[in-house]
């Protein structure tokens, strides 16, 4: 099994970036606890105050796919979506991954 990276580009409807960010992290730390969910990230555009990135990581697919599917993930998203412009969803392979080794130069 390999792990994959999800990462989701919303832009949110106008007004609504404070309340999305909120309903976001109430989901997420629901999502954390799934068996197969490794990480999430919520990223704002440094340039556009209402585009944001969810990464998230899992163990593989087949996880991430089963939590995309369910009941659960309507429900703990629906305010999420409802916050929303626009939204699109690619999942990538993690290929490699070098972390930082501390005390390394930069």
């Amino acid at each position: 099994m390999t792990a994959v990276r999800a990462v989701l580009a919303m832009r949110t409807r106008e007004g609504c970036a404070e309340r999305f960010e909120a309903e976001w992290l109430s989901a997420a730390e629901q999502i954390r606890l799934l068996d197969g969910c490794l990480r999430q990230d919520l990223v704002r555009d440094a340039d556009d105050p209402r585009s944001y990135l969810i990464i998230s990581d899992w163990a593989d697919r087949e996880r991430l796919d089963a939590f995309g599917r369910s009941e659960h993930r309507d429900r703990l998203l629906r305010v999420v979506r409802e916050l929303r412009e626009s939204a699109e969803r690619h999942t990538y392979q993690v290929l490699h991954s070098m972390p930082r080794v501390p005390g390394e130069a930069r």
